[in-house]
């Protein structure tokens, strides 16, 4: 109130008139209206922190993420359905084309009925909704051929056919709608989670989007952190691996008269998922600096399981489109036993997949607006990792 007050006029001493009343009663009741007013305003929602914008902004990038992964499902599911959809239509067709031959083939006998002036037992069968009951008729059926029935039989089977064919048409064109409206759906969240953390982020002083910078740099400096522990460790292993190895060697007879590659415990098999690892990251390295797009998979930008998928792929491996299905692959490793070419799975939801590269890091398309990159796996919190081949 000490606030509003400063804004009222000295009062006068002057004897006020009647109008003069009428103003001040105004007066008071606007004063009255303004203090409600900031009553109602004070417990307004402050300003988020940076920390809380930068924690926000993560989150939706996650939502983006998985909403990208329920995008690719009905995209794939949708092309599905439409290839499926044209193969029914196309066998659709053909029996059409068969039904149409066996209802010529009636019609010759209706006309060869009408010749001979028997017009009306096979004009009857013609139009009938079902000429097999017409011909159930003792009579007629005992005035029919062989080959009479013989047609009247392929009718029958060409119409149910026709008909059972025309349904799975039509159940497969309701599946196909259902997947183009889920489609549209999953598009429309993305769009809207990307939206709410561009709106976060414009929001921002450059002071506070210095400091959000400064939060990046300091997350990246402890992934990168625990990357060079990882890597230290899988270099005392390979060390502590090539001692036993030549110790082995030495008791064989000093390391002669060994093939190569006898005895290493890396058979043709291990040869094989090495020299694939080794395409899958020749194609990943060739990647960096291509644009994240969700929903994309090459050959000039990509999401996260679209640029996996098409990595793998120049190794002669096909992986399934979306996180979900390609954490189902291959074998299951543990953290500490990555090798080249692993796959890295992100969040609980598994809404984000990384290339092991060694030394606790990864290639991966990270999120929109940034590239493909190199960073450490211990950026994000790691759900699992899978060995394709």
């Amino acid at each position: 109130m000490s606030a509003l007050a400063s804004h009222r006029k000295t009062r006068s001493r002057t004897v006020k008139t009647s109008p003069a009343v009428g103003f001040t009663t105004a007066a008071l009741a606007s004063v009255t209206l303004l203090s409600t007013q900031s009553a109602n305003a004070a417990p307004s929602d402050p300003k988020p922190s940076v920390e809380e914008v930068q924690k926000k902004v993560d989150d939706l990038y996650r939502q983006a993420g998985t909403e990208t992964q329920k995008y690719n499902q009905a995209k794939e599911a949708t092309e599905e359905k439409r290839q499926q959809v044209g193969k029914l239509l196309d066998e659709n067709a053909q029996r059409t084309e068969k039904l149409n031959e066996s209802r010529q083939v009636l019609g010759n006998y209706a006309a060869a009925q009408y010749r001979t002036g028997a017009v009306a037992p096979t004009a009857a069968l013609l139009f009938a909704d079902s000429p097999q009951q017409y011909f159930d008729q003792t009579q007629l059926m005992d005035r029919m051929t062989d080959r009479q029935r013989d047609v009247i039989a392929d009718y029958e089977t060409q119409r149910a056919a026709a008909a059972k064919q025309r349904a799975a048409a039509t159940e497969s064109l309701e599946s196909l709608t259902r997947s183009q409206r889920a489609l549209r759906t999953s598009k429309q969240d993305v769009q809207a989670k990307l939206a709410e953390a561009r709106e976060l982020l414009s929001r921002l002083t450059a002071e506070e989007k210095a400091r959000l910078a400064a939060i990046e740099r300091k997350k990246a400096d402890e992934a990168r952190r625990k990357a060079e522990q990882k890597a230290e460790q899988e270099a005392k292993a390979e060390a502590e691996r090539q001692r036993r190895e030549k110790e082995r060697e030495q008791n064989q007879g000093g390391g002669t008269g060994t093939a190569p590659g006898a005895g290493t415990g890396s058979g043709s098999s291990d040869g094989t998922s090495t020299a694939k690892a080794a395409k899958v990251l020749d194609f990943a390295r060739a990647q960096i600096g291509k644009p994240y797009v969700w929903g994309a998979a090459g050959p000039s930008s990509y999401d996260c399981s679209g640029l996996t998928q098409a990595a793998w792929k120049t190794a002669g491996v096909s992986l399934p489109r979306t996180t979900w299905d390609q954490v189902k692959t291959g074998k299951r490793v543990e953290t500490k036993d990555l090798l080249p070419g692993d796959l890295v799975f992100f969040y609980d939801d598994i809404s984000h997949v990384g290339i092991y590269i060694g030394d606790g890091k990864m290639i991966h398309a990270p999120k929109p607006g940034a590239n493909v990159r190199e960073e450490s796996i211990f950026y994000m919190p790691i759900h699992g990792s899978v060995r394709p081949a």
